[in-house]
C-alpha cells in the first residue's frame, strides 16, 4: 500500500479528488506528549515563581522588623550656673542630662568610648570623654548625666567673648552639645561593622545660665560618616 496516508472522500466538479489528511496513531502520540510537556514547564514555572514570590515576601518581612533605626538622643537639660557672673566663662561648669533611646525591636547598640564636645559659635571651647564602652539592648535609654567641663577654663577667643556677651544681653546664648561614638549593631550574636556617629544638640541658655524651655525635650539630630 502507498505510504501516503490520505484518502479521497469525494469528487469536485470539475473532476478533482478532493482529499482529507488521515492522521496515524503516531502523531497523536507526538501530540499528547507536546501537550504534557508544555503543561509540566507551566507547572515547574509556575511552582517557581510562587517559591520566589514567598521567599521575597519573608525577606520583606525580615527587613522590616531587624531593620534598625538610629538612636534617638534628647536634650532633658543644661545649664551653666554662674554664667552671668564677671568672670563669665572663666570657671563655668556644663551641667548635662542627655538621654538616648533605642527604638529597635530586635537590634541593640555597641557604643566605643563616647565623646562629648562643646562649642560656641562654631568653636569648640571644651569638651570630655563621658562614657566607656556599653551595651544598649532593644527598647532600652541610657541616660547621659553630668559634668562636662568640672571647673576648668572653657577656651574662647576675644571675638567670640564679644559675641557672647552680646548674645548674653539679648537673653539667649546658643550652644551645641556635640556626642560622638564609634557605633556596631547588634542582632542575636552577630555584629555589624563600626559607624561613626554624631548627635549634635542646640541648647540656648538664658542669662542664669538655665536652658530655655524650647530646646528642652529637643531631639537632637543624629548622622552616620
Amino acid at each position: 500500500m502507498h505510504s501516503d496516508d490520505r484518502i479521497p472522500i469525494q469528487i469536485n466538479p470539475n473532476g478533482r479528488r478532493r482529499f482529507e489528511r488521515h492522521h496515524t496513531a503516531r502523531y497523536y502520540f507526538h501530540r499528547v506528549q507536546d501537550s504534557l510537556t508544555t503543561r509540566i514547564s507551566k507547572l515547574v514555572c509556575a511552582i517557581f515563581l510562587t517559591l520566589l514570590l514567598i521567599v521575597a515576601i519573608i525577606t520583606f518581612i525580615l527587613w522590616l522588623s531587624l531593620r534598625p533605626h538610629r538612636p534617638r538622643f534628647h536634650v532633658h537639660d543644661f545649664s551653666i550656673p554662674g554664667l552671668a557672673q564677671p568672670s563669665g566663662f572663666g570657671n563655668a561648669q556644663v551641667i548635662f542630662n542627655v538621654t538616648v533611646r533605642n527604638p529597635n525591636q530586635n537590634v541593640g547598640f555597641y557604643y566605643d568610648v563616647m565623646l562629648v564636645a562643646l562649642y560656641y559659635q562654631g568653636q569648640n571651647i571644651g569638651g570630655a570623654t563621658l562614657l566607656f564602652p556599653f551595651t544598649q539592648g532593644p527598647k532600652n535609654t541610657t541616660v547621659l548625666y553630668g559634668v562636662l567641663i568640672n571647673g576648668a577654663t572653657l577656651t574662647v577667643n576675644n571675638q567670640r567673648w564679644m559675641q557672647f556677651q552680646t548674645d548674653l544681653g539679648k537673653g539667649a546664648v546658643v550652644f551645641r552639645l556635640d556626642v560622638t561614638s564609634t557605633i556596631r549593631f547588634k542582632i542575636s550574636t552577630w555584629y555589624s561593622r563600626r559607624h561613626k556617629m554624631h548627635a549634635n544638640c542646640e541648647v540656648g541658655v538664658g542669662p542664669d545660665g538655665s536652658i530655655l524651655a524650647t530646646y528642652r525635650e529637643k531631639r537632637c539630630p543624629e548622622y552616620f560618616t
